[in-house]
């Protein structure tokens, strides 16, 4: 299998390739030259895999439709390694949680940083570590977070040959234990660098550099949020996973509602309902930073300044520019990649908008890729919190709450909605007190977090302090 870019400026190039490269030399992201093909007889022959070899033996049968210049002997190693019950503390690795009213909660955050990051970040550091091992060669990851994947990354990478990681966070926009957990590592290879700015600023810097393609080079410079295409790929998996618990024949249909902030999540939902899993709805739920939820409702794209990006009690999603929104407008638009170099980098970069309002493709969002939206507030939050764990006695934090408000809201009768867990509710403890009036349980392996010292380095929002912190550091 081959990939694409998306502003077509890029030769195709092979699934390794990209794997260490991230962002494509043309400033697209890269998608396959088409996606792989569902039938219901493969959906039947991954049903039995999931049960006779659980959830390794499913990832290296999805996996291996897109990555076929990894030896299948490799690939399917690579898997038995990196999804086990020692690193997710369970067999089944991802769990199905009956919440009512043909509701279920797709449990993702059994790995080392309690979030569903750790999927897709775990195996992505282990195919780093493979591919980089036999070409003989170092990475230099370099990434962006909201709160989850920085963690995620760090703990997937931390003292693998060959790698380091440099992680810009936004200064006090992350949870306290979100902070710890990832400021708290002092391996050698892990750098952690506060941008005075929101998250969409350290995005900025990721892409600006990434863009340099001499420093790129001269760097080794990779990526490890969703712009790589192996993160997307990976959580495909756990779509498919979630509907064939989720059902009992390989035609019925299911609804995933999942909180979406940068687009990354609910991309690998459309990658797999493009490939042909019978999912009905793509359920895309914000909070108060609805950029995503007013182009599905509007036509307008309209990314916010960091000044209009909304400090929220969900605070992962605060998010106003959704790195793989471009993916999917790609498909959207005939997969043109002179329409999206005329959308993203034209007509974006000099209005700060785009408006597909009056465009025959618009109406497709619905109709033929089956999104809905709507956004949720603090309060419905906070109520969903309360009513989760009255109803059900499971706590859950804030992002799946919005989830869970919003799946409610649009959840048709008949069709199970299926959604998809954030994270643990201790990594967000002060809105779990304020719904629940008392602390979310700590983890025995995560309370001594709180005393460790924390090690980071201040950055303003300059590519160039960037580049130098970065080049003073992998002599």
């Amino acid at each position: 299998m081959r990939y694409i870019s998306t502003r077509g400026g890029a030769e195709p190039r092979s699934f390794s390739d990209i794997l260490l490269e991230g962002l494509a030399p043309d400033g697209g992201l890269y998608l396959p030259e088409e996606y792989p093909h569902l039938t219901p007889e493969m959906l039947g022959q991954w049903r039995t895999v999931l049960a006779e070899q659980g959830y390794p033996g499913l990832a290296y049968e999805v996996l291996r439709l897109f990555i076929d210049d990894i030896p299948a002997e490799d690939l399917r190693a690579i898997c038995d390694r990196t999804y086990t019950a020692e690193v997710y503390g369970k067999d089944e690795i991802v769990s199905l949680t009956p919440l009512g009213d043909e509701m279920l909660l797709e449990g993702l955050s059994h790995g080392p940083t309690l979030a569903f990051k750790d999927m897709a970040m775990q195996l992505l550091g282990a195919l780093f570590e493979y591919e980089l091992g036999r070409r003989g060669q170092e990475l230099n990851v370099l990434g962006a977070t909201s709160g989850d994947t920085g963690s995620a990354a760090e703990y997937a990478m931390r003292g693998r040959a060959g790698i380091r990681v440099f992680m810009l966070s936004p200064k006090g926009r992350m949870s306290d234990f979100q902070r710890a957990q990832m400021y708290t590592l002092d391996d050698e290879n892990i750098h952690n660098i506060v941008v005075e700015g929101v998250f969409d600023d350290c995005q900025d810097l990721v892409k600006a550099v990434s863009a340099d393609a001499d420093f790129k080079r001269d760097a080794h410079i990779g990526s490890v949020n969703s712009i790589n295409w192996a993160r997307l790929v990976a959580q495909v998996v756990y779509y498919v996973a979630g509907y064939l618990r989720a059902t009992t024949s390989n035609d019925e249909q299911v609804s995933f509602a999942v909180p979406t902030g940068n687009f990354g999540n609910i991309c690998a939902g459309h990658i797999a309902r493009q490939m042909g899993l019978p999912i009905k709805h793509l359920v895309l739920a914000t909070n108060e930073n609805n950029v995503l939820e007013e182009f599905f409702r509007t036509g307008v794209y309209r990314p916010r300044s960091s000044e209009e990006t909304v400090k929220t009690s969900s605070p992962s999603m605060d998010i106003s520019k959704a790195s793989n929104f471009e993916r999917f407008v790609f498909d959207l638009v005939g997969r043109d990649p002179e329409r999206v170099l005329d959308l993203f980098a034209a007509k974006l970069v000099r209005l700060g908008q785009f408006d597909l309002s009056d465009d025959p493709v618009f109406a497709q969002c619905s109709e033929w890729y089956g999104f809905q939206t709507d956004q949720s507030s603090h309060v419905d939050r906070l109520r969903t919190i309360r009513e989760v764990w009255e109803d059900r006695g499971i706590v859950i934090d804030p992002h799946t709450a919005d989830a869970v408000c919003v799946g409610r809201r649009l959840q048709e009768p008949g069709v199970p909605m299926v959604v998809l867990e954030t994270a643990q509710p201790v990594k967000f403890a002060e809105t779990i007190r304020e719904a629940l009036g008392r602390d979310p349980e700590v983890p025995e392996a995560y309370a001594h977090l709180a005393g460790l010292e924390q090690h980071t380095v201040e950055l303003p929002v300059d590519v160039a302090a960037l580049k130098a912190y970065i080049a003073g550091n992998i002599g």
